[in-house]
């Protein structure tokens, strides 16, 4: 991904009070789509008219250069309601939410295997955080951040 691409993006969603999520760029050197997921820094849930005005934003200023050509398509979205948690701000923001996880064994403790559980906490320090979770049986588990290779909300119609 062009870093510098990416500087501006960034740069322009934090004027907006948004964070870039993701920045993803696919389709072909002479058209390509330029995928953006975006976050609001107030927490809150994205909505069409944060797209939106990513969209002007971002558009007007690729406009203005040639980092991508003119033929390109620019595609800005929410990260979604099954959004990948990536670190450990993620997991603090999604306290009581459920997560699909998977993680290799740490610690003697089982590893996870695609398992449903529901996001109870984060400890430790920067670096070494563990995952509080607890299972659908409501039994609770230890993961350390670092043995976590997948993860990602997971959204219940039961609810």
């Amino acid at each position: 991904m062009n870093e510098a691409l990416q500087n501006i993006v960034a740069a322009e969603l934090t004027e907006l009070g948004l964070d870039l999520f993701e920045l993803r760029s696919v389709g072909t050197r002479s058209r390509p789509v330029l995928d953006v997921r975006i976050e609001r820094k107030d927490g809150e849930k994205v909505m069409v008219e944060d797209c939106a005005r990513a969209s002007r934003a971002i558009e007007a200023r690729l406009d203005e250069g040639s980092l991508v050509g003119t033929m390109y398509v620019l595609e800005v979205s929410s990260p979604g309601v099954e959004r990948p948690l990536r670190n450990a701000a993620d997991w603090r923001r999604f306290i009581g939410r459920d997560a699909v996880v998977t993680s290799h064994p740490s610690d003697g403790q089982p590893g996870l295997s695609s398992k449903e559980i529901i996001i109870a906490g984060v400890e430790g320090d920067e670096g070494a955080e563990v995952i509080l979770v607890e299972d659908a049986s409501g039994s609770p588990h230890r993961v350390p951040l670092a043995a976590v290779t997948k993860a990602r909300l997971a959204f219940n119609w039961k609810r």
